[in-house]
């Protein structure tokens, strides 16, 4: 008889998937190493140290690995319960932000404990798609219902979201809401109720933004900090070129880095805007210094590494037979797909400039930590995905018992 413990209980990670995730990781800590290094080299405020933040990527990439590896091997329907106390922690963290967060260029996102910056918005993002996945996949045809399934979840994104923009923050607030769309798209909700949706979003935020513009006008002096900055990564997406010294500058020079790169790219190591004229270039605009570095050739291929990337997640996470597990990942992959879609837009003024990182390449010890633990998640899915096939293998095979051939010698030659 076949033994029952010695039947694998779960599968195996999708091996290109880890692999896919390790590459991005890496390629991650090269290009901050290269985008960084002539900025810190003469820099007091960071020693003096070439490898200033590519030393702090590392740490974050070690930690984000060890952080990978432990979601990986938790089965995921145990994040159904895992999740609330994550998501109680998020929201009061998203509610203490605007008090006592560092103010940067007009925005309260970031803790500083201990020395490191912690943004609440990054961890915020995957509790959302957990809170999202178990509660949808718990009222199962009930969330088609308008009053009993689909108002509460919009209840808790609009939540959610309306903490963020206190901040403000509306590049995380629109991500959020657009994976959200997605998981909520995937559960099967009613077409009629997202489109009414989408419709009270655009109405909401244009009456939001057309009483703040006319407060504006009646009394200059109650204008809010950080407004003139917002409003100058619109001004300088419809003409960089009218204020090319403030505005404009960073989108100048982030399309300026991808003209010098041309088809081939300057080579590793040879970019030029990222000597001290096109800011954060280890940050928001890291996808500029690699199409400067490798070209259009070498920008083509990342991007298409990083579609199949994509894929490999999603096609990992519909082969999930539970409801949880499927919306899980396809959230988690929706969030790093949208992300890196408005990094690279916005550096290449395909939309306006909102300042967020590109999953797994630009520094960032929140934004890296959070992703590699999410990343885990969908490896630990994609293990449950693959046992399936393996016990079909094993149901197909009939093992005889020795001792019935003895007594039925005939049935041998059967």
């Amino acid at each position: 008889m076949r033994d029952s413990k010695s039947e694998p209980k779960r599968g195996a990670p999708d091996f290109q998937l880890l692999i896919l995730t390790l590459l991005l990781v890496g390629f991650g800590i090269v290009m901050v190493f290269s985008s960084s290094s002539s900025i810190t080299l003469v820099s007091e405020k960071f020693g003096y140290d070439l490898m200033y933040f590519t030393k702090r990527q590392i740490a974050f990439g070690g930690v984000g690995l060890i952080l990978m590896f432990i979601t990986m091997n938790i089965p995921y329907d145990k994040f159904k319960k895992l999740f609330v106390p994550v998501f109680i922690v998020t929201i009061i963290m998203l509610m203490l932000v605007p008090f006592l967060a560092d103010d940067i260029f007009g925005a309260r996102s970031w803790f500083m404990i201990f020395g490191l910056g912690v943004q609440p918005t990054e961890l915020a993002k995957i509790a959302t798609i957990l809170y999202l996945a178990a509660l949808i996949s718990k009222k199962g045809d009930r969330f088609r219902d308008l009053r009993t399934g689909y108002i509460p979840v919009m209840v808790i994104v609009g939540f959610v979201a309306g903490l963020i923009m206190l901040q403000p923050d509306f590049g995380s607030c629109m991500i959020l809401v657009a994976t959200a769309g997605l998981i909520i798209f995937a559960g099967g909700a009613n077409l009629k109720h997202i489109l009414g949706s989408i419709a009270l979003l655009i109405l909401g935020a244009s009456i939001v933004l057309g009483a703040g513009a006319l407060l504006e006008q009646i009394n200059p002096s109650e204008k809010q900090a950080g407004s003139n900055y917002k409003v100058g990564r619109i001004t300088s997406f419809i003409n960089p070129w009218e204020d090319p010294q403030h505005t404009g500058y960073n989108i100048i020079h982030s399309l300026t880095a991808l003209g010098h790169g041309g088809l081939t790219g300057a080579g590793f190591g040879q970019g030029i805007q990222k000597l001290h004229y096109l800011p954060n270039s280890y940050n928001d605009f890291i996808f500029s210094v690699i199409g400067e570095e490798f070209g259009f050739i070498g920008s083509i291929i990342f991007l298409l590494l990083y579609t199949y990337f994509i894929w490999r997640g999603l096609l990992v996470s519909l082969r999930c037979s539970s409801t949880f597990g499927l919306l899980t990942g396809v959230g988690i992959m929706g969030l790093i797909a949208i992300q890196a879609f408005v990094n690279i837009g916005g550096v290449t003024r395909t939309i306006p400039i909102t300042g967020v990182t590109l999953p797994f390449i630009s520094y960032g010890g929140s934004s890296l930590l959070v992703m590699m633990g999410a990343m885990g998640i969908v490896l630990s899915i994609s293990r449950d995905s693959s046992l399936p096939a393996k016990q079909e293998r094993t149901k197909s095979v009939v093992v005889k018992d020795p001792s019935y051939e003895l007594s039925h010698p005939r049935r041998r030659h059967l």
